[in-house]
């Protein structure tokens, strides 16, 4: 297929992967659903600039992303939890287009013909489709995705303003990186100008030349959010301009007065071994691989790269050495791979740099990373092949004993008995909804069942497959070894078919309190008062407060608090030991309470009580 086909058949498998099945899952985090209620207050309230939601509390990053929200909602007239996730699909669909397109066109690409760097753009595209970090990310209702395909498209436009000489102005990448400012702060603008700058000094740029190009740039690419930050400072006053200012310069500077997700460095490493699930499983694999072909060497080889380094790097030793042959390597490097090289080191350093650290700031570097695993696996299968051979046979085996254990839930050969312990009945209850997987005859059993078999069928396959190419003798060497490569993909792409479209949802859906949610719109209806929270950690946070985020969204946005409303009656949401705590002081305040449910899970941390609330008319 030539490039034009691929990009289309690369387009179709996006869609079909993705947009199907998210609405299949409940909220079942805090993020999504806090995320979710601003734009469920844009709609509701009207107010578009800085809506107050759970209760009072201001957004806690720009609105570009609730606006998305917003938008994708308006049609239906509600959010709904396909609708609060599809602007992140959509980024990630485009992300990968782009980057395929990007990789695709590549004119300092060092492999033989443009078919290889077609070939391996192609691959590329498939590994950013199935890593599980972007690929979780990409069904999320939060703004990361989309921080992400502004960050990466612009970074993408500012290399090709490079190629072309830096005469014009990047009007594309200006304008990305103003929506993602207005996503998530400054850092949309910081990120892209910084990487490319970085590159650009390395291709010997002058220093003065490339600072003021990319600060007038990163300028311009503030004036719009700039509009935005104005009109939010008029409605939000001091609260928004101490909000803004911890969560942009104290989350960098390590000043924030609250705990954000605090880890040491290596912590960024870990989420990348995680994120790159399962091609890290891979990667490990053919460490020994590699490692076999070094010590296969032999005496008379040893000591030819031994002259060899002498040559070139003189009775040098140590750290000289060392950093001599980093600098050749570097030179060495194609003007593509030093810019994706570049795109990564930078980024990675500059997220290692404040206390907060999360899995998804790394995610602007993922395209880049899988470029280079793309080449890493073309030039291994073409060296040894048997590393891929055994990392397919691996994702088959795995496949089909899961889909073994699904089938032996499904007849009932798995007791409930088997659990015990606090999360016994989370567990119980994950268990019968993956039970519940494929029942009936509805469309979404079909869809479920066909695409379990999908991925069935394809592993089980994959043995026919490897004993026909090895009986072949492989004749056609090129095609051969590109073949276990595309097979590795097809099994990951039908594999993450089953899992989004059965496994993911019946597990996830077990952990939602949606069901909680239908409950207490029974026992406590609007006409005998209205909902209030107290959670003492949201009350007590310096910062980023807890509230009942899911029970909030699902009842549609009507729980207030409790402390700041002080109301004459109603219904209290608060947590046992919250109860134990607080209460008698409630009371002291000629409040009474009459106990009427307490939850069977724990919501926002604790067993939830429900009481109606009345005070005496004196107090009031």
């Amino acid at each position: 297929m030539n490039k034009q086909q691929i990009f289309k058949l690369l387009l179709i498998v996006s869609i079909l992967a993705y947009l199907p099945f998210l609405g299949l899952f409940d909220y079942n985090t805090k993020g999504e659903p806090r995320e979710s209620i601003v734009s469920y207050s844009m709609i509701e309230d009207g107010n578009w600039i800085l809506p107050r939601n759970n209760g009072g509390e201001m957004a806690y990053k720009p609105p570009f992303f609730h606006w998305s929200v917003a938008a994708a909602s308006l049609p239906g007239g509600e959010v709904t939890e396909y609708t609060s996730r599809f602007p992140s699909a959509v980024a990630f669909i485009a992300l990968i287009m782009f980057c395929f397109a990007f990789f695709a066109n590549n004119k300092y690409g060092k492999q033989s013909n443009a078919e290889d760097v077609v070939a391996v753009s192609f691959v590329a595209a498939l590994i950013n489709l199935t890593c599980n970090e972007l690929h979780r990310a990409g069904s999320n209702c939060r703004v990361d995705m989309l921080l992400t395909f502004f960050t990466v498209v612009a970074m993408l436009l500012l290399y090709r303003w490079w190629e072309r000489g830096m005469r014009r102005v990047p009007v594309g990448a200006i304008l990305l990186m103003s929506c993602g400012t207005l996503t998530k702060g400054p850092v949309g603008s910081i990120i892209p100008c910084l990487a490319v700058g970085v590159f650009l000094l390395l291709k010997g740029v002058n220093f003065w030349k490339a600072l003021w190009k990319l600060v007038a740039i990163g300028v311009a690419s503030l004036l719009i959010p700039a509009v935005w930050y104005y009109a939010a400072w008029q409605q939000g006053g001091q609260e928004f301009l101490d909000l803004m200012v911890e969560e942009n310069i104290g989350r960098m500077t390590n000043t924030m007065a609250y705990d954000s997700c605090n880890e040491p460095w290596p912590y960024n490493f870990l989420t990348l071994i995680i994120g790159y699930l399962p091609y890290t499983i891979f990667l490990l694999m053919s460490i020994f691989a590699v490692l076999s072909t070094l010590r296969g060497r032999t005496r008379a080889e040893v000591i030819e790269r031994k002259e060899n380094r002498k040559l070139a790097y003189g009775s040098s030793c140590g750290f000289a050495r060392l950093w001599g042959k980093v600098v050749r390597w570097v030179r060495g490097l194609d003007s593509m791979e030093l810019f994706s090289l570049t795109s990564i080191v930078v980024i990675f350093i500059f997220y290692c740099i404040p206390q907060s650290k999360r899995s998804v700031y790394l995610m602007p570097i993922y395209p880049f990373i899988s470029w280079f695993i793309a080449k890493y696996m073309f030039w291994l299968a073409n060296r040894k092949k048997r590393v891929i051979v055994h990392f397919n046979s691996f994702l088959a085996v795995l496949v089909l004993l899961v889909s073994a254990v699904f089938i032996a839930v499904k007849c009932g050969a798995v007791s409930d008995t088997i659990f015990s312990g606090k999360h016994a009945a989370s567990n119980i209850a994950m268990l019968h909804s993956i039970k519940a997987i494929g029942s009936g005859f509805t469309l979404r059993s079909v869809v479920e069942w066909f695409c379990i078999a999908l991925s069935v069928v394809i592993s089980a396959n994959w043995f026919r497959f490897r004993i026909k190419r090895e009986s072949e003798g492989n004749t056609d060497r090129d095609i051969s070894y590109k073949g276990y490569v595309y097979y590795m993909m097809t099994i990951v792409v039908a594999t993450y078919f089953a899992v989004d479209a059965a496994y993911k949802p019946a597990a996830l859906n077990a952990k939602s309190v949606k069901p909680l949610a239908g409950e207490l719109r029974t026992l406590c209806p609007e006409s005998e008062g209205k909902m209030y929270e107290y959670i003492e950690l949201g009350e007590t946070a310096l910062g980023d407060p807890l509230h009942y985020f899911e029970l909030n969204f699902y009842l549609g946005n009507v729980i207030e608090n409790f402390k700041k409303s002080q109301p004459h009656n109603g219904f209290l949401l608060i947590g046992v030991k919250d109860a134990e705590l607080r209460l008698p002081e409630f009371e002291r305040n000629g409040y009474s309470f009459e106990l009427i449910y307490t939850s069977d899970r724990k919501v926002a941390g604790q067993i939830m009580n429900v009481y109606r609330i009345s005070r005496a008319e004196q107090c009031k």
